[in-house]
């Protein structure tokens, strides 16, 4: 079966920029490595979620097709470690640029069979070249510039329709990251993790951190892979901080050392008052992170149908 090609690139592009500011908030996709182990495929550390992209590749795509139809309107491609840093401690550097390209691409396919192409893109990710968790290890600044200039650059070259630096730990890397993915000429989306203090692990001021993205050229700022409470809190300081979009999509469950993540058990009923309380705060990107499931999505996509429903005259 055939389908439609996707809209050109600069038309995603100003897709993306339209439907930051205008339009009901956007449903973000969940987790992709928890997704991964519940259906049994192996996302051992360091790979991690990228392992998929070398032994089951057809299972990351289902898995973003699944996220699309339970009402993502974004999906973000599976390239959180393909980094160079990462493949080439796995002995794959050679592979860095094929590998982010077959992440983008299986995003990319997922949306032409749900046939969403009209309204669906891909957010090619930007991680922490090292732990996410350990802003002690991030490295000089040179070793950022390159490696995520790497990255950025096999993004734009597959296709990404903008570039989501995320669960960035200090500001440093956030800038080095942002720096790399602007000059592909992509809008881009910069998101921090923060602790329970509503601070940077790194111990910076995410109102500041915030401030200065905005100012070297984020399109939109989010916080990630933090409690559902924690991500509620940071979400007003955001928004409190800087005049453009702001987002979350909080994690679900505990760090494995093994496989990378543990879920809890999901309220649906919980949830979804969390999620109305994020819009009601002019959150305008809400998706899931780790330990995240399908469900959650649901939730994020009912709840935002029942807002509008509540705002019709």
């Amino acid at each position: 079966m055939s389908h439609p090609a996707p809209p050109p690139a600069a038309t995603r592009r100003e897709y993306v920029m339209r439907r930051l500011q205008e339009g009901p908030p956007i449903v973000l996709d969940g987790a992709m490595g928890s997704e991964l182990l519940r259906r049994g495929i192996s996302t051992h550390l360091p790979l991690w979620s990228a392992q998929a992209l070398v032994d089951r590749p057809d299972v990351v795509g289902a898995i973003h097709e699944d996220h699309l139809s339970a009402g993502a309107e974004v999906i973000t491609s599976n390239t959180f470690r393909t980094n160079p840093r990462t493949l080439e401690n796995c002995g794959l550097g050679e592979r860095q640029q094929e590998l982010t390209a077959l992440a983008v691409n299986l995003a990319r396919e997922a949306i032409q069979r749900a046939s969403a192409g009209e309204r669906a893109l891909v957010a090619g990710s930007m991680a922490p070249v090292e732990d996410c968790y350990r802003p002690d290890l991030v490295p000089p600044d040179a070793d950022l510039e390159r490696e995520h200039t790497q990255l950025a650059q096999s993004l734009a070259a597959a296709g990404s329709d903008l570039i989501l630096v995320e669960t960035m730990n200090t500001l440093r890397e956030a800038r080095a990251a942002l720096k790399a993915a602007s000059d592909t000429d992509l809008p881009v989306w910069v998101s921090f993790v923060v602790g329970e203090d509503l601070r940077l692990l790194s111990g910076e001021d995410l109102a500041r951190a915030a401030r200065t993205v905005v100012d070297e050229g984020a399109r939109a700022v989010l916080v990630n892979c933090a409690a559902v409470p924690v991500v509620g809190q940071a979400l007003k300081k955001l928004r409190a901080s800087v005049d453009l979009p702001c987002g979350l999509y909080p994690n679900h469950g505990t760090v494995d050392p093994q496989d990378g993540w543990k879920s809890n058990a999901l309220d649906p009923d919980w949830f979804r008052e969390q999620v109305l309380g994020w819009f009601r705060d002019g959150a305008r990107l809400v998706g899931g992170c780790c330990g995240t499931t399908l469900n959650h999505v649901r939730v994020i996509a009912e709840a935002r149908a029942a807002m509008l429903r509540s705002e019709s005259p």
